[in-house]
């Protein structure tokens, strides 16, 4: 049975856990309230984004021919994007994302020649060197704070090598922001950008739509699909972002939680533990006096 000072130092040692994981959650709490300000702010231009460039798509035509926009008859070289936090203390935040790329990644090494995957967080990183050093092709950290540079400088890195045959395919997975409760891992085809032409601007493509172009849909389309692609990276990474403080919030609440009641089954405990004491003591100090008689 553990002594009273046993009992007495755990008690103190989960107080002082206690406080660590109050104030993570309070840091968390008040991350979170400005990643989802951000996020809140993205997703309508980034739907945006997309319908802007369907409109300008139809207008152009089915005849006007992007790289970004084509398809390839054969895939040999795909690259997988997994993006997750650089920290941990997330409850399953980032095992939920990991574990759906390794899935997506066993499928991805089957159907195509070589699998290259971009690791954007820490633990994508750490997890992907561990598991499939050969396939690695790159790393990032994200940093204390998601920006726009970040995300425009890897997009126009694979829309680059997109661009010039050296990617047939480019696939995000991350984890979407949901509630506070809830982030679920979503997969994105970042490469070929899909921009669906003709349903949305009715029979007759630009005829339909109330403006005309200057310059020519063709030539916004070469400026608007690297945007809008730069636009769902950094989306992405928002999503990520918002769902990264919740979870860690949540972790951190759940964690004090625990350790609330930890600390009552250790006092309870202690509690015992010094009664039994005391009691062993009046039971010597009579035992001794009645030798005495």
């Amino acid at each position: 049975m553990p002594s009273l000072k046993d009992i007495k130092r755990r008690i103190v040692s989960v107080e002082k856990t206690q406080q660590i994981t109050r104030a993570m959650r309070m840091v968390a709490a008040a991350k979170l309230r400005r990643a989802t300000e951000a996020i809140e702010s993205a997703r309508p231009y980034a739907e945006r984004m997309r319908q802007t460039l369907i409109e300008v798509a139809s207008a152009a035509g089915p005849e006007v021919e992007l790289p970004l926009l084509a398809t390839r008859p054969e895939r040999r070289v795909a690259a997988l994007v997994v993006i997750t936090s650089d920290r941990g203390l997330a409850g399953a935040f980032n095992a939920n994302v990991l574990k759906s790329a390794e899935r997506l990644a066993t499928v991805l090494s089957r159907e195509v020649e070589r699998l290259e995957i971009v690791a954007v967080g820490r633990k994508a990183t750490q997890y992907f060197r561990r598991h499939r050093r050969d396939q690695l092709a790159e790393s990032h950290e994200i940093g204390a704070n998601v920006r726009y540079d970040m995300a425009a400088l890897l997009a126009d890195t694979l829309a680059g090598r997109y661009a010039t045959g050296g990617l047939d395919q480019v696939t995000l997975i991350y984890n979407e922001f949901v509630s506070t409760l809830t982030q679920r891992p979503r997969e994105v085809q970042l490469l070929p950008f899909e921009a669906p032409a003709g349903d949305d601007a009715g029979e007759g493509g630009h005829e339909a739509l109330p403006y005309s172009f200057e310059p020519s849909a063709e030539e916004l389309l070469k400026t608007l699909v690297p945007k809008a692609i730069e636009v769902e990276v950094f989306r992405a990474l928002l999503e990520n972002q918002a769902g990264e403080h919740a979870a860690r919030m949540t972790a951190m609440e759940n964690a004090t939680r625990n350790t609330e009641e930890l600390i009552e089954k250790l006092t309870l405990e202690y509690n015992r533990a010094r009664q039994a004491a005391i009691t062993k003591e009046l039971v010597e100090i009579v035992t001794g006096a009645q030798a005495l008689d």
